[in-house]
């Protein structure tokens, strides 16, 4: 059942203009479970440290969950650049960053494979949605709003997914994602060109994610921050972990998903 949870500002506090949303989590469900292949790579790299052979599996879990949640959003590279952080206080010899992204998407395309593969053959891809997403896209476009998505996840993963997804075409502004060189792309950068390019105040921008990163992006810049709690595995329902996790990052509202578009289309549209 659709819940729609008011946290802090019922609407939003001006007419919207334009509207940024993440893409893993929040409209896409490709990579679900990313989190199942991340965590184990990383405790399997510390474990190989001097100091991290001293660690228990369960200390190691704990460390790496508590920054890769932390780090939820971001771009991966920067999950990966804590990883070698880590592996360094543990007296081990890091390797590149981009040598762990790079064996991470090696491993995740591996769990997602027939998934990607069914999409290509012209498999429908609504089971690969967060609930209600073309109903959302659809909605905003129709109020007139300049839609951008922008993902941690890299560009060319971002572009291709979204294609087989049938969303690319509803996002006007553009679709942006992950660089190699991580500091060409953030966010929070993207967020500054829509602002830029259209000029807006920052209360004219409505932010749909389900990551802290992007939530506190647009509550930082004073625009409008639905929080989108979805629970990939079930596709129903909250997520408790994501909800604490948004609302602390300054979400305004949260919801499970978009299957009530008329209840969360009023509350956002005046």
């Amino acid at each position: 059942m659709f819940s729609l949870e008011i946290i802090r500002n019922p609407k939003p506090l001006q007419p919207l203009k334009a509207a940024i949303l993440d893409f893993d989590g929040t409209i896409s469900l490709i990579r679900e479970g990313w989190q199942q292949v991340m965590i184990p790579l990383f405790i399997e790299v510390l474990a190989e440290t001097p100091n991290g052979k001293l660690e228990t599996t369960t200390e190691l879990e704990h460390a790496v969950r508590e920054f890769v949640d932390l780090l939820t959003g971001k771009q991966t590279i920067y999950q990966c650049i804590r990883l070698a952080e880590e592996v360094a206080k543990r007296n081990g010899i890091p390797q590149e960053p981009l040598v762990y992204k790079h064996e991470y998407h090696r491993r995740l395309l591996q769990r997602i494979h027939h998934r990607l593969e069914a999409l290509k053959n012209g498999n429908n891809p609504t089971e690969h949605l967060v609930p209600g997403s073309y109903h959302l896209l659809q909605t905003l476009r129709q109020h007139g709003l300049v839609v951008y998505l922008a993902s941690g996840t890299d560009e060319v993963f971002v572009k291709e997914e979204a294609d087989l997804l049938r969303v690319t075409d509803y996002f006007n502004g553009g679709v942006y994602g992950a660089q190699d060189d991580h500091k060409t792309f953030s966010k929070a950068m993207v967020i500054q060109r829509i602002i830029s390019e259209n000029n807006l105040q920052g209360q004219e921008l409505i932010g749909f994610g389900d990551g802290y990163v992007e939530i506190e992006n647009v509550h930082n810049i004073g625009g409008f921050a639905v929080g989108v709690a979805t629970n990939e595995s079930e596709r129903s329902g909250i997520d408790d972990w994501k909800r604490k996790r948004l609302i602390e990052a300054g979400a305004d509202l949260i919801i499970p998903d978009y299957s009530d578009m008329e209840q969360l289309e009023s509350q956002i549209f005046a």
